[in-house]
């Protein structure tokens, strides 16, 4: 029949399923894989046709990868008139071959179980394959044609031939415009970003480009609730942390999912009397999982601590100690048994546990936020086979940094590492790893206790996956950091992870190990090798270097500190390798002095190549404010914040650059009058630039509240701008930021006094005091919510207490109750002014004849007699009244008593110094003017 699909008819459903309209294409399962690649239009792509000896040829040769052959084949198939397909018919077919391989590769690499047929065999024609050397070489092509921007993938990564199909088909070949090719194109390059050893902005540019026009697809709940998870891991893998949680909180929303860190009473150990309060994540799906839904996955090693429990006792379903702050919801589930979650809300919790920790894995309070994460998946929490497993991995790298919970955690990663060895084995793994065979730490399991690929693969894009070599590279990290040396080299180096055993050798001290380790990889022996162990390698470049150069010349650039070696990785990568200049940049820094302008251009050459770094832009823009270039630097910590909004010293170097900027001030803007419709001029802020820094600082200190420096810098811009237009409340609060962090040790000196002075300077010439005051339960007290409210609060709370020796603060105390109307505390202060300057210049003008803090000691005592004594003794007192009347009593009936006192002490201790001095004089004028009673 006409335009019919001439492929088996058990594929109808699968390879013509309307792709237009599905965010998800439909997973293809083991039984309908192999007779996918077996349809004429995937053996005339993938170039079984005989009529090709010359391009396969070509392939054989390296000259061309078959990655491409594959594409140019797939994009000449879409371009032909076919009798036997319709062109939809086609586009999907070739979608499908493409999904096909993706999966495959994702089950070979990821998932397991095992493959139940060899890719090589399937996918590549006879000629690349017979040959083992030749089948070596194809792939190595593949490989190394698969680098972005000097990046290279794992040079054994197994079965490359299945991904090369599918970057070939869903990637470079662009299909149709539909959400499913979008999807997965989207996927393909993400694994291939995943796979990669750091971020580069090219992959990233396009996965975000397919997430936007994915976003704004027509989708239903469900989808729209799974891309969300989907973005928000492919957010963390970027370093997007707070935008990951924005999406897991939108589609917990969607789905109607519930779920709550909170705090129960329990017993989290086996000798605990008493309950205290445990970290608990209590969840209930929308929907609850059928009760026949067991827990399905990996087996989940014991503790057995002696001391910790298993899992957290927890007293009684009711006993949160913020029972009222729960969901209602929430608020009847038992957290010693709670519900069976769906899969995607399993999901949705271990992807916030890697949102959580992506930002500060090596933080406590973190790792201890996290762990419930993980614990509620596992305790009854999925019945998804991927997603157990996924909850084991998370826990196990929680765990790893707690005595007691170690040793579990470096099982389990192994029992995990040896379950997907295991279950991703294919027949021809030594073709592409010799002398890799698979072993398990525990038994296999059986294939009863093991799960389809179907069920792997269903949530696989929901999960922060991992492959299975970056997974035994995790695992020997895990093996360094408790020390066990051995091991880990012995897993990079059956891995022919070179680069990662050198960094190992270096990180323990034995640089000559590790730079012969790099050396073997990049250059020959000046002659026969006799001992390999002993051999430097210091003959020429060998003529083909490994895909990984680039990184390799860089690890050994930064043993040596040679920067021709730096200079060679970016000749390598043809000038893509943005590390290369990162550590050129560094290198530059790091000579006495530092070569800035060259670390300036290194930073843009990384930059041109990887404008996405944070760290880049950020370290740019502080070797631009250490040339001065204030304008450039303004730019570049605009992308800082602009990457990653939560870098505190980011906002805080834009705003030292901003109030340094030379860029022109803004021109008078002109509006229109709405009423008259005249044009009027509304002039430029003179001190916009400073209401900039200060705004950034403010975003400074708020994601970095205990950060003294910022707060202060807070202080000095906010102060910076002139009455009437200062932020004063901005001023108030840093001081009193700053007087809580440093006011402990440093005492009155974390004060600023000429700002503390212009702040009660405004108080008393701005406001009558009378005004401030609102009546209250116990009579008139003064509004604590106004400027001069805060004002007095900042007096009264925060500074007097930390005054010791500091004159001219007790002077502002003094004028501050002086406008209050307090004379009486007005003249204490003034007292305690004298004293405190009198003690701190005693020594220099009475033991050492010192002539400056003589004369600051009679300025001082003629402040105290004439604006202290003379001016409030006389005063009517506040408070006290003459005994027996309504009078008021007098601040200080002897006032000038006091005062002569005060000089005569002052002139006895002074005399053999300073007797017929000009001080003396006037302390001399002083008594006279206090003569009498």
């Amino acid at each position: 029949m006409a335009g019919e699909p001439s492929y088996p008819t058990t594929l109808n459903s699968v390879c013509d399923a309307p792709l237009n309209s599905r965010y998800d294409p439909i997973h293809l399962t083991s039984e309908n894989i192999v007779p996918i690649f077996e349809l004429p239009l995937a053996q005339e792509i993938l170039g079984h046709n005989v009529s090709e000896q010359d391009a396969l040829m070509q392939v054989t040769q390296g000259q061309i990868s078959y990655t491409d052959l594959v594409a140019d084949r797939a994009r000449a198939a879409l371009q032909s008139r076919r009798d036997d397909l319709t062109p939809e018919q086609t586009r999907s077919q070739i979608v499908h071959i493409g999904l096909a391989a993706l999966f495959s590769f994702l089950q070979s690499n990821v998932t397991g179980p095992p493959l139940d047929f060899t890719p090589a065999d399937v996918l590549l024609p006879s000629v690349l394959r017979d040959d083992k050397v030749t089948l070596r070489a194809v792939r190595a092509k593949i490989i190394r044609d698969l680098s972005v921007d000097g990046e290279a993938l794992y040079k054994l990564t197994p079965n490359p031939e299945l991904f090369s199909v599918a970057k070939a088909v869903l990637v470079d070949l662009d299909v149709d415009g539909s959400v499913a090719a979008s999807t997965a194109r989207m996927r393909v390059n993400f694994l291939h970003q995943k796979m990669l050893s750091e971020v580069t902005s090219t992959l990233q540019d396009e996965i975000y480009k397919d997430l936007e026009s994915l976003m704004k697809a027509d989708l239903n709940s469900e989808e729209r609730s799974r891309l969300l998870v989907e973005r928000a891991l492919i957010h963390t893998h970027h370093g997007f942390d707070a935008k990951a949680r924005a999406d897991l909180d939108q589609a917990s929303q969607i789905r109607g999912f519930e779920f709550a860190l909170t705090g129960k009473l329990g017993k989290r150990t086996k000798f605990q009397d008493r309950d205290i309060s445990q970290l608990v994540v209590v969840a209930k799906s929308a929907e609850e999982a059928p009760d026949s839904s067991k827990p399905s996955g990996p087996k989940n090693l014991d503790l057995n601590d002696d001391t910790l429990l298993e899992a957290i006792s927890f007293a009684d379903k009711k006993s949160t100690t913020v029972a009222d702050e729960l969901p209602e919801a929430l608020r009847s589930v038992d957290a010693n048994n709670q519900p069976i979650l769906n899969p995607v809300d399993s999901a949705i919790l271990l992807a916030m546990a890697t949102a959580i920790t992506n930002t500060s894995p090596d933080h406590g309070l973190t790792r201890e936020e996290t762990q419930p994460y993980a614990a509620r998946v596992l305790e009854g929490g999925s019945s998804n086979w991927q997603i157990y497993t996924e909850a084991l991995l998370v826990r196990s790298r929680v765990e790893g940094f707690r005595s007691r919970t170690v040793e579990r955690s470096v099982l389990q990663m192994q029992a995990l590492v040896d379950q997907v060895l295991a279950d991703t084995a294919t027949s021809d793994s030594a073709a592409q790893q010799p002398g890799s065979d698979a072993t398990t730490f525990l038994p296999r399991p059986e294939k009863s206790e093991s799960a389809p690929a179907a069920d792997r693969l269903e949530n696989i894009w929901l999960l922060n996956f991992a492959t299975r070599w970056s997974l035994e590279a995790e695992l020997a990290k895990r093996w360094v950091e408790l020390g066990g040396l051995r091991t880990a080299l012995e897993i990079y180096e059956r891995l022919e992870m070179w680069a990662e055993a050198a960094l190992c050798y270096a990180a323990t001290e034995r640089e000559t190990k590790a730079r012969s380790m790099v050396r073997r990889q990049l250059y020959e022996p000046k002659g026969p090798v006799e001992n390999d162990e002993n051999e430097q390698y210091e003959g020429p470049e060998r003529s083909e270097l490994p895909v990984d150069a680039p990184r390799l010349f860089c690890i050994l650039g930064d043993i040596d500190n040679d920067q021709k070696l730096y200079e060679r990785a970016w000749e390598v990568s043809g000038q893509r390798y943005a590390r290369a200049q990162r550590s050129l940049a560094r290198y530059f820094l790091g000579l006495t002095p530092p070569q800035l302008e060259n670390a300036e251009a290194a930073y843009r050459k990384s930059l041109h190549v990887n404008r996405l770094n944070e760290a880049s832009w950020f370290s740019l823009g502080c070797v631009q404010l250490e040339l001065e270039k204030y304008d450039d630097a303004v730019q570049s910590f605009t992308r800082t914040i602009q990457l990653d909004d939560t870098d505190a010293q980011g906002w805080s170097n834009l705003a030292v650059a901003t109030l340094r900027s030379t860029a022109p001030e803004p021109a008078p803007e002109v509006e229109i009058d709405e009423s008259t419709g005249e044009e009027v001029i509304k002039e430029a802020d003179p001190h916009q630039r400073n209401r900039d820094a200060l705004r950034a600082l403010l975003r400074a200190a708020h994601l970095k509240h205990s950060d003294a420096r910022i707060w202060d810098n807070v202080l000095t811009v906010a102060a910076s701008i002139p009455p009437p237009s200062t932020p004063f409340r901005d001023v108030i609060t840093a001081q009193k930021r700053v007087i809580e962090l440093l006011g402990e040790k440093q005492g009155e000196k974390c004060i600023d006094l000429p700002i503390f002075g212009m702040l009660i300077d405004f108080l008393v010439t701005a406001f009558d005091y009378e005004s401030l005051f609102t009546e209250g339960d116990d009579g008139p007290v003064i509004r604590t919510g106004t400027i001069p409210g805060q004002i007095l609060s900042l007096v009264d709370d925060n500074v007097v207490p930390l005054i010791t020796h500091s004159s001219t603060l007790w002077l502002l105390v003094s004028r501050v109750e002086m406008f209050r109307n307090r004379p009486s505390r007005a003249m204490d202060a003034h007292e305690k002014a004298w004293r405190a300057a009198v003690a701190s210049n005693a020594q220099g003008a009475f033991q050492m004849g010192d002539e400056k803090p003589w004369m600051a000691v009679v300025k001082a005592t003629e402040k105290l007699v004439r604006d202290g004594y003379a001016r409030y003794g006389p005063m009517d007192h506040e408070e006290k009244k003459v005994e027996g009347t309504d009078e008021p009593e007098m601040v200080m009936r002897d006032w000038r008593f006091k005062a002569r006192s005060a000089v005569r002490g002052i002139m006895g201790k002074g005399k053999e110094f300073w007797e017929d001095s000009e001080g003396w004089e006037k302390l001399k004028e002083l008594q006279s003017e206090v003569v009498g009673n």
